[in-house]
């Protein structure tokens, strides 16, 4: 995302304490700076996130990933106020969540934010089209155009020819697709995602993720997304956040998740990661003008050219067949070298330095 986004969702210093001391708890951790362990063990309260800061810019996937019991799915909540913080504040749109009245948080949930959950909790007794356009339903949408948005949302999902069918004749994923179609259908600024294909087998969940970066691409909807599943994170976040026993440990690109683990914990969950489909020409090559320092002028004809956002793979694919160095360009113009040793150093993830 470029610095200049616009955020649509900021969260600053998110803390969450869950006892019924939890208020003495927080003053004492901003006098005394109390662990998380202390906090158990003299108010018997348990941390559930601790100074959570973030933000989310408009259109991004931003991807929460942790394992069970991490906090991400008590830290989703806070962002529509369906879990009051201990202390911090939340911002949609540059206003303050935790300030609203009922009437305005009642507005805000209806009107902008979108929920899937594992759980899609279809009602039985509606079918496929009354289950998608029951947020218009409840917002007073006159029936003719709620049957005219439903069919819409139905069609994104791939689910044409099914409105009339009722959730117990649907497969896992066919009902998870219902669900993503009614959050859709109430044209929400932001989607709230908390593992919504985690319960489905591996096949379709790759399709269901398919599908929603197919949408995400053409709807720009900004997006927290909730998982545990690294690959899932990688795939589909433009960032990602990693989350352990309450804390935000370390936000990035997947590249920089990747190759730039923050902390040995990091590290654990990327050393299986393929960085062949992450890491950039950008970040291998060495600056044309370095290049040339070095090397003394160049007769670049023959050379293959890249561009920065090229990842390893495509790199490979123009390497082959030549011996001379890659010539990467930005709008007409040399930016870098990739030479054949940086892109294998980029393969075996090694960070060295971008030397021919």
């Amino acid at each position: 995302m470029a610095e200049t986004r616009e955020d649509v969702i900021r969260c600053e210093g998110i803390w969450k304490i869950f006892g019924d001391r939890s208020r003495q708890a927080m003053e004492a951790v901003r006098a005394k700076g109390l662990s998380k362990k202390a906090i158990r063990e003299e108010f018997d309260c348990v941390v559930g996130v601790q100074d959570a800061s973030f933000s989310v810019g408009r259109g991004e996937i931003f991807c929460i990933m942790g394992l069970s019991g991490s906090g991400k799915s008590t830290l989703i909540r806070h962002i529509n106020r369906l879990i009051e913080p201990t202390s911090g504040t939340v911002y949609i749109e540059g206003q303050n969540v935790n300030a609203m009245g009922a009437e305005a948080l009642r507005r805000l949930r209806a009107e902008k934010i979108g929920m899937v959950f594992q759980s899609m909790a279809l009602m039985p007794h509606r079918t496929v089209r009354d289950n998608v356009a029951f947020s218009l339903e409840v917002r007073g949408v006159s029936e003719a155009e709620r049957a005219k948005v439903a069919a819409k949302a139905i069609d994104m999902v791939d689910l044409t020819g099914w409105d009339r069918k009722y959730p117990d004749e649907l497969s896992g994923g066919m009902q998870q697709r219902v669900g993503l179609a009614r959050a859709l259908a109430a044209d929400p600024t932001i989607l709230l995602m908390d593992e919504p294909f985690s319960a489905l087998d591996p096949l379709i969940r790759r399709q269901l993720q398919g599908t929603f970066m197919d949408l995400s691409a053409e709807l720009h909807k900004t997006t927290v997304f909730i998982t545990h599943d690294l690959d899932e994170a990688i795939r589909i976040g433009d960032r990602i956040a990693i989350m352990k026993d309450g804390v935000l440990v370390q936000i990035g690109t997947p590249e920089e998740i990747v190759t730039k683990p923050a902390d040995d914990y990091v590290a654990d969950f990327v050393a299986g990661i393929s960085k062949l489909d992450l890491v950039t020409a950008a970040r291998i090559m060495q600056p044309f003008g370095a290049y040339v320092q070095a090397q003394g002028p160049q007769d670049t004809g023959g050379w293959p050219m890249g561009r920065p956002e090229m990842n390893l793979n495509e790199l490979v694919d123009l390497a082959v067949g030549t011996d001379h160095p890659i010539l990467i360009a930005a709008e007409g113009q040399p930016v870098g070298v990739v030479t054949k040793r940086a892109l294998l150093r980029g393969i075996q993830g090694r960070d060295e330095e971008r030397a021919a």
